[in-house]
């Protein structure tokens, strides 16, 4: 008799939590970005935000929780109920880099989270203050070794694809420059347009639109082939060969949200990323919409790691988290 109780209780809260998969979302479902407002990150997720809430009829929140690289929002969310309500807008910095530039981290990249969908491939831009005499990379190089370490470059903070791009060119070119570390892209973008930036090389989302506009001058991209957007703008590799870096930006819950809801968000992202007004709007600043399936994406990112982990110990980076 107990035997039956017992099995008739699991069975009930079986049928329980197979409806409240089937049910999702019932209540405002928070998509976190951690970095602020204005970059890309951000426009990724409000595009989310807005097409998710459209299509499953319950709010979707964009909510940003910036620091340390983008560790705050990512730890926020690996510490949140698995439940399918706290999505992360996950980047390269936060889900790959920190692992190796943190000695210490509040979360574990590959354990705290259950990869949703590959969401966009983003090239970097090198761009310069319009003060600077440089009009192309090999000028910029010659000016750079003219006045080695006066220089200074930004970032979207200490350990981001962003700082280890730069180093990744100052390490091909022999050349030194200062760091100078902000809490995101717009941030970086406003202290360059104000005169206080002398180059950086990050998300071409962010970007590329001032550079056309004239408030930044843009040099090259860092993919290996030049972007049918920007067909004018050579490679870095053209004058550094094999020079060539690229971030990318996905979904992520909480590990052990329940695999009908990572499903049906995999599915709406796939629905959601072949839609010509958002892929036009991404192809024209160099995004390339990357929709996968949770396993292809939990693959890509283990092949990731490695590639970076070498990455961030040539470049000798490691913060104490103490």
């Amino acid at each position: 008799m107990r035997r039956f109780a017992l099995a008739l209780v699991v069975a009930v809260l079986s049928c329980f939590t197979a409806h409240a998969e089937q049910a999702w979302p019932q209540r405002p479902v928070t998509i976190v970005v951690p970095f602020q407002a204005g970059g890309s990150a951000d426009l990724l997720a409000r595009i989310l935000q807005q097409r998710m809430q459209a299509d499953f009829g319950a709010p979707f929140v964009v909510e940003n929780r910036s620091g340390a690289g983008g560790s705050v929002g990512t730890a926020y969310v690996a510490k949140a109920p698995n439940d399918g309500y706290t999505l992360l807008l996950g980047t390269l910095s936060g889900n790959v880099l920190n692992e190796f530039v943190y000695d210490k981290l509040p979360y574990d990249p590959e354990h705290d989270f259950q990869p949703v969908s590959l969401l966009v491939h983003l090239p970097n831009l090198l761009v310069i203050n319009q003060k600077l005499p440089a009009k192309t990379v090999p000028e910029l190089i010659a000016y750079l070794k003219a006045n080695d370490g006066k220089l200074n470059y930004g970032s979207s903070g200490i350990g981001t694809s962003s700082q280890l791009s730069v180093v990744m060119f100052a390490l091909a070119t022999g050349t030194h420059m200062t760091h100078v570390p902000f809490r995101s892209t717009t941030d970086e973008l406003t202290a360059m347009m104000s005169g206080n930036v002398d180059l950086a090389i990050d998300s071409m989302t962010t970007l590329w639109p001032q550079a056309q506009a004239g408030a930044v001058r843009a040099l090259a991209v860092t993919t290996a082939r030049r972007l049918a957007s920007a067909p004018d703008l050579p490679t870095i590799g053209e004058t550094l060969k094999g020079f060539a870096v690229e971030g990318w930006q996905g979904l992520f819950a909480p590990a052990g949200t329940p695999r009908p809801i990572v499903e049906k968000l995999a599915a709406e992202v796939k629905h959601v990323f072949v839609e010509p007004d958002v892929v036009a709007a991404l192809t024209k600043v160099g995004g390339e919409p990357a929709p996968m399936t949770p396993d292809e994406f939990a693959a890509f990112i283990a092949a990731e790691r490695p590639k970076w982990q070498q990455v961030v110990k040539a470049a000798g980076i490691h913060i104490d988290a103490n």
